[in-house]
C-alpha cells in the first residue's frame, strides 16, 4: 500500500487509458466526472468507495492543471488541516498555508494513492440525455460519445478569464494582461504597473509585484473589499468563516464591524476606507473577504497606491472612473472568471442569469436528474473544505438513486 504521506509522484501520474465504445447495456455505465481538479478527483474516490465505477476526464495533460498555472507565491488562504481531501491527508511538512507547487504534488499523489481512473487529453464539449432517457451522453474532442449513468460537473470556479469589455482596449497598444497570465514580478521589475480589481488575486498580485521591485504600483478599486487577516493570534481566518456559516447574516454582519476596527487599520487617507455594507451580505453575493497576506501594510506605507476603478482606454492611457487618466507600464486585469459552462449544459435549463449552476452538491436539478455540480461556490469556509464535504454528498446521492444503473468496480 502507499504511504499516504509520501507524495513523491510516480513515473507517470497521467493515467493513458482511453476511453471505450458505449457500453451496449445500460446497467453498464460509469459516472463522468468531468474535470481532474480537487473536486473531480474527491468525487471520483468518493464513488469508488461505494463501489462504484468513476471515470475522470480532464481536458489537459495533468491532474490539477489550473493549480500548475497559478502565479508562483500563491498559497492556500485556508489551513493545511482543513483543506484535504478524502482519504487522505496533506503532510505536515507542507506547512500551515501550503503552497502551490505542494498543491499539485498533493493532487497527483491523491490520484495515485486511491488508483483513481483517470482520461486525460479529452475534453467535453457537450452533455445531454441519452436517447433511452436512462443516463447521459458526453460528446468529447475526439469524435468520442461515451454514456454514463451520471455526470459530475468538476470543471471549475476558475475556468474562463473574465475582461471587463472596456471602451477603447481594442486599440490600446500598451501591455495588457489577465492576471491569469501573471507568474512573477520578474518582468515587472522597474516598471509601473497598473493592477486592476481588489480581490484576492489583486491583492496579492500587488504585494509581489511591490516586494518584486515595481517601480510603482496602483490598485484601481471599484467597491472597497472587506480585508481580514488570515490569521489572528493562531487563530485562522477560515474557523471564523465556518463558525459564521450557519448564523444569521445581520448577526454576522454586526459581529465583523468591531472585530475589522480592531484589527485592520482604517486607511480611508490612503483611499482604502472602511466598506459600508456588511461582510457577511457581501459574501452572499458572492465578494468573499480579502485575506491580508501585506496589502494593508504596503497601502499604509504607500507602496500600493489605491486608484479610482477603471473605466477604460482612451488616447493610448488608462482613464479611471474619476476622470482621472494615468500610463502606466503594463495593466494587469485581476477582473475574475466565468464560469464556461455554456456550451457543455447551457441549453438544459441548469444555469442562472450569471452562468452558475442553480444546484451544486448532492441536489441535481428537478428536470435532469443524474446531472451533479461541484466547485462552482466560493464559499466562506475554504473552497477544498466544502469540495470534500461535497464529494461525500454527491457520491451518497448517486448510490442511492443510480446505483441500479451505475457500473461496479470488480469485487
Amino acid at each position: 500500500m502507499a504511504d499516504p504521506t509520501d507524495l513523491t509522484p510516480s513515473a507517470d501520474p497521467r493515467p493513458a487509458q482511453q476511453p471505450g465504445p458505449p457500453p451496449a447495456h445500460p446497467a453498464d455505465r460509469p459516472v463522468y466526472v468531468i474535470g481532474a481538479g480537487p473536486g473531480g478527483l474527491a468525487v471520483a474516490h468518493a464513488l469508488r468507495a461505494r463501489g462504484l465505477r468513476a471515470v475522470v476526464l480532464e481536458r489537459a495533460g495533468h491532474v490539477g492543471d489550473s493549480w500548475r498555472h497559478h502565479y508562483d507565491r500563491l498559497h492556500l488562504h485556508t489551513t493545511r488541516r482543513l483543506s484535504s481531501l478524502p482519504g487522505l491527508p496533506m503532510p505536515r511538512r507542507f506547512g500551515r498555508w501550503v503552497a502551490r507547487d505542494d498543491v499539485v504534488r498533493y493532487l497527483e499523489k491523491y490520484a495515485e494513492h486511491h488508483k483513481l481512473e483517470i482520461v486525460t487529453g479529452v475534453e467535453v464539449f457537450r452533455v445531454r440525455r441519452a436517447s433511452d432517457g436512462a443516463g447521459w451522453l458526453l460528446r468529447a474532442s475526439g469524435g468520442r460519445e461515451l454514456t454514463g449513468a451520471a455526470v459530475v460537473v468538476a470543471t471549475g470556479f476558475n475556468h474562463t478569464p473574465r475582461i471587463p469589455d472596456w471602451p477603447g482596449r481594442d486599440t490600446y497598444t500598451g501591455e495588457f494582461r489577465h492576471t491569469s497570465e501573471y507568474r512573477s514580478a520578474a518582468p515587472y521589475a522597474g516598471r509601473d504597473v497598473l493592477v486592476v480589481g481588489a480581490g484576492n488575486t489583486g491583492a496579492e498580485i500587488a504585494v509581489d509585484l511591490v516586494e518584486g521591485g515595481a517601480a510603482r504600483v496602483r490598485l484601481a478599486v471599484r467597491t472597497v473589499p472587506h480585508i481580514v487577516r488570515r490569521s489572528t493570534a493562531g487563530w485562522a481566518a477560515q474557523y471564523t468563516g465556518i463558525a459564521c456559516r450557519r448564523l444569521p447574516v445581520a448577526l454576522v454582519d454586526r459581529l465583523a464591524r468591531p472585530l475589522a476596527r480592531i484589527s485592520v487599520p482604517d486607511l480611508s487617507a490612503q483611499g482604502l476606507p472602511r466598506p459600508g455594507t456588511g461582510l457577511y451580505s457581501r459574501v452572499r453575493e458572492g465578494a468573499i473577504p480579502v485575506q491580508d497576506v501585506g496589502l494593508l501594510d504596503a497601502v499604509r506605507d504607500g507602496r500600493v497606491e489605491v486608484v479610482a476603478a477603471m473605466d477604460g482606454f482612451e488616447d493610448g492611457k488608462v482613464l479611471l472612473a474619476d476622470g482621472t487618466r494615468i500610463a502606466p507600464d503594463a495593466v494587469l486585469a485581476a477582473t475574475g472568471y466565468r464560469r464556461g459552462l455554456e456550451g457543455l449544459v447551457g441549453d438544459l435549463g441548469v444555469l442562472d442569469a450569471r452562468g452558475r449552476p442553480v444546484v451544486h452538491g448532492a441536489r441535481t436539478p428537478r428536470d435532469v436528474p443524474g446531472l451533479y455540480f461541484t466547485g462552482f461556490t466560493n464559499p466562506i469556509s475554504g473552497m477544498l473544505r466544502e469540495l470534500a464535504l461535497d464529494a461525500e454528498r454527491i457520491a451518497k446521492a448517486v448510490a442511492r438513486r443510480e446505483a441500479g444503473r451505475v457500473s461496479r468496480l470488480p469485487g
